[in-house]
């Protein structure tokens, strides 16, 4: 009997859950005996078995995605092969990141529930079992990989690197001062919060060119759909008789009426604005890096223009929300609004001195990060909402089905 996609997926998935389990234990055992005293410390112990279990998360990933791949051939020229490598590399460095994170902080808890004495015998089994479980995932998830998988990651890595930022810190009184004072050390607590900011960021900008690319597939949808249709100025209400610049009824590109339902609506000026998109997500994930790789105390005018300069980044894009991401629903773009009012409001009360600059640091880092997810959620009801449009144009029109079938995101694991 002849396999599907996903049981396919779910067999390569099991495969990969023993060979992983089978490498974690191996490695987990070797670095366990061979390894010199100072990294057998506890949290070093820690770091070994979340970059074995990432280690695998990126095989399995890898060999999942690029495997039905149309790309990795020299059918399409070199260039394009190498752009989909490079594309693969960036998307296996966000499960990367966000394995390790989750590893790290779930191996932390399950410490100090057991006790370290006993917790150390079972460290083997636990890194096979962290490993294979996460190879069965990426493996599972890169065959299957589309936007709304690789949103779901945005809140693990969320949450887990807060996790992992709050169980290092040696210092019981930083939330005093700032978030800066956190990260501004040179010990283990330090390093790891500073590498999560790094993380987060690289993770900010992978996502927000997946994002962007299914936002121009969309459009580019649209436009197809309007143009087998015939669209003109004249089909819809209150723009008969419109004219281009030359004075004659020319190719309308301008923006159709909402209700005219069945061709959506074109957006003018598109490339320009999802131009200044892209580039008002790729300097907030740079902001996070900048925070991470300078610390305060040895440059403090680089920290203070990336820390000083992510909420004014968030402050732009909130407010040209409605004109640069107008397929994003209402509701998102007023709930956008308001988060930039409560932020003003804790800005405000820290400058009465009712609560420390820390509480609106927190509250600035959670709502941006909050608000990422959700623009990724948007941009993955945005492709499932696409997909299904793409298969009713085929049916209504066969003429253009081939046209249509090739419109996919970069993100689809059979490109």
């Amino acid at each position: 009997m002849v396999q599907g996609r996903h049981q396919r997926a779910e067999t390569g998935g099991l495969i990969s859950f023993i060979i992983c389990a089978a490498v974690g234990v191996i490695s987990m055992n070797v670095y366990l005996a061979y390894a010199p005293a100072i990294w057998q410390l506890m949290l070093r112990r820690f770091i070994v078995c979340s970059g074995i279990g990432s280690a695998c998360a990126v095989f399995s990933f890898l060999i999942g995605y690029l495997s039905q791949s149309r790309s990795m051939n020299l059918k399409h020229g070199w260039l394009v092969m190498v752009r989909r490598l490079i594309e693969s590399l960036a998307l296996s460095a966000v499960y990367a990141a966000t394995t390790f994170l989750t590893s790290f902080a779930l191996l932390s808890v399950v410490n100090a529930v057991m006790g370290p004495k006993i917790f150390v015998g079972y460290m083997s089994a636990i890194c096979g079992a962290a490993s294979g479980v996460v190879g069965y995932m990426t493996f599972v998830q890169a065959r299957m990989m589309n936007a709304k998988t690789l949103a779901s990651l945005l809140p693990l890595f969320v949450i887990s690197g807060v996790c992992v930022a709050g169980l290092t810190t040696d210092d019981p009184y930083w939330y005093h001062n700032n978030f800066s004072q956190l990260g501004d050390r040179t010990t283990f607590a330090a390093t790891m919060f500073n590498s999560t900011l790094m993380l987060g960021g690289l993770c900010i900008i992978i996502t927000s060119y997946f994002a962007i690319s299914e936002l121009v597939t969309t459009e580019r949808l649209t436009r197809l759909r309007g143009d087998s249709a015939g669209t003109t100025p004249d089909d819809v209400p209150g723009e008969a008789g419109r004219t281009d610049k030359t004075g004659k009824k020319g190719k309308w590109l301008g923006k159709v009426s909402r209700n005219a339902d069945d061709h959506g609506f074109l957006i003018p000026h598109y490339r320009l604005r999802t131009g200044i998109l892209s580039v008002m997500l790729t300097l907030s994930g740079v902001a996070f890096i900048g925070i991470g790789v300078f610390r305060y105390t040895p440059h403090p005018i680089l920290h203070n223009v990336f820390a000083r300069g992510l909420p004014v980044l968030m402050l732009i894009l909130f407010l040209l929300l409605p004109w640069i991401a107008p397929r994003l629903s209402r509701t998102v773009m007023v709930i956008s609004d308001l988060m930039l009012v409560v932020c003003a409001a804790f800005g405000v009360d820290w400058l009465m001195g009712n609560i420390a600059f820390t509480d609106v640091e927190a509250l600035a880092c959670m709502v941006y990060l909050g608000w990422f997810i959700v623009f990724s959620r948007q941009i993955a009801a945005l492709e499932a909402d696409r997909i299904v449009l793409q298969v009713t144009q085929a049916q209504i029109r066969p003429e253009t089905s081939e046209q249509v079938r090739r419109l996919e995101s970069r993100i689809a694991s059979d490109r």
